[in-house]
């Protein structure tokens, strides 16, 4: 449920720790607005330029490289990084504040992941924690979702603190009129560690399809699918090396050629699943190799978040910019220069957010924490839902490749088949996706059209 700022700071309390932190903000602050990935809904876009593909009735598009309460889409591993640099970020600080997220989980990218996170940190608090305590749970995504309900039924008081003004955090869903199959914003791929997340979604009705089929075209003329192999034979070159080198160095140097269009355009497909260029990744601890055939969330995975928050506090539109801790307990500042104390936290704030210091830590967190912070990497997906009248390809094919670096977007997810709707979804990664997303939605959509140019099939 909804609080209003009032009754959250009066039922917050007061403690000591709090009161010097509210004597030292200066004056209030009003928070950031809340910022969301720019979307647009059911809308005519023009017609289509000569050649090109048929206008699309509706769009939705994602931004989260430049949403200030994300900072990016999803952790990947850098080179010299590890799963320790991870296993450090999850450590609890002096018992008083604790991290979730899926930065935090040995698989990251996942929802899965940051399910995990969240259960752990839950836990973590709970042994450190005496009967009747007061837990602030700061971001009310997956991770938080799943904290603040573990906590709850362990008999603590527990708050959920939102930056936005809904909940979901990366797991979002755009539910609007006129889109059959609600565009997803955020995660909606299944992995193969995400057997009991699917177990979830089933007992709330949420929708799956398996995606079926792949498919690539260059040019005009359709083309072997993009193989895994050259980056395979890049991982078990790098592994047994002196040093971590880059999966780019490690595709060069075991014979592969990163700029073969098939090459590239699997590397594209890699960026659009793990939010990194070859050239920022690990070869020693690379992000799993894309599933082929991927399980998608076709329905409102809104619920899921929603169901775990049933009957909690949750205050939305409240920034939390500092964090201060002691023997005593935490005070959380506030984007408005208000404090409220409780006895330990639980922080969700994405990793890409904790790099940019969008929280100020009182006293410094322990080197170890920064130095895992710093190490591991922010990566960037954006993705672009089509939605058509009719369409204008003839596969069924629900994954296509471009293999043509000319192309703006590489990655496409064809949804007619397992919907029975004409939608398409663009799949942008990397530095890519970082400039993608600062385009206006007429440029956006004008790359997506063009490179969707090879599967249109003649009329």
């Amino acid at each position: 449920m909804g609080i209003s700022r009032r009754t959250f700071l009066v039922g917050a309390g007061a403690g000591a720790v709090a009161v010097l932190l509210a004597s030292c903000t200066g004056e209030p602050q009003q928070p950031p607005p809340t910022s969301e990935p720019p979307t647009t809904g059911p809308r005519p876009t023009g017609t289509a330029s000569p050649g090109a593909p048929l206008a699309p009735a509706a769009i939705a598009r994602s931004a989260w490289a430049t949403d200030p309460y994300a900072r990016g889409a999803v952790s990947f591993t850098p080179p010299g990084a590890g799963p320790d640099d991870r296993a450090v970020l999850a450590r609890p600080v002096d018992d008083r504040v604790f991290f979730a997220g899926e930065a935090t989980w040995e698989r990251p990218g996942t929802l899965t992941a940051a399910l995990r996170s969240g259960e752990r940190a839950a836990d973590d608090v709970r042994a450190a924690s005496g009967d009747g305590e007061r837990i602030a749970v700061v971001g009310a995504g997956l991770a938080g979702a799943v904290a603040a309900r573990r906590l709850t039924r362990s008999g603590f008081e527990v708050t959920v603190i939102e930056a936005r003004d809904r909940v979901g955090g990366r797991l979002q869903t755009l539910t609007a009129d006129g889109w059959p199959v609600p565009p997803q914003l955020g995660g909606w791929w299944l992995t193969d560690d995400d057997t009991d997340l699917g177990i979830r979604l089933a007992a709330l009705e949420i929708e799956t399809e398996t995606l079926e089929g792949e498919t690539a075209m260059s040019g005009d003329a359709e083309v072997d699918v993009p193989s895994a192999a050259p980056v395979e034979a890049a991982i078990a070159w790098a592994e047994p090396q002196a040093s971590d080198p880059s999966l780019a160095e490690a595709l060069a140097e075991s014979g592969a050629d990163p700029d073969d269009p098939a090459t590239a355009a699997f590397l594209a497909l890699l960026a659009a699943t793990s939010g990194a260029d070859a050239q920022e990744l690990s070869s020693w601890f690379p992000p799993a190799l894309p599933a082929r055939e991927p399980t998608a969330i076709t329905s409102d995975a809104g619920a899921l978040v929603e169901s775990l928050l049933d009957g909690l506090q949750v205050a939305r539109s409240t920034t939390v910019v500092g964090v201060v801790y002691d023997d005593s307990g935490v005070s959380l500042r506030l984007g408005t220069g208000e404090a409220m104390s409780f006895d330990r936290v639980v922080l969700t704030t994405p990793l890409g957010v904790l790099q940019d210091e969008g929280v100020e830590f009182e006293p410094p967190l322990p080197f170890s924490h920064r130095g895992a912070i710093a190490a591991l990497g922010m990566g960037d997906i954006e993705m672009i839902w089509l939605r058509f009248d009719e369409d204008f390809w003839q596969t069924d094919a629900a994954l296509w490749h471009v293999v043509d670096g000319a192309a703006p977007i590489r990655t496409w997810i064809n949804l007619k088949p397992a919907t029975g709707e004409n939608i398409l979804v663009g799949r942008i990664g990397g530095e890519a996706a970082r400039q993608w997303a600062e385009l206006p939605d007429e440029d956006a959509v004008a790359q997506a059209l063009a490179s969707l140019e090879p599967f249109r099939s003649p009329r």
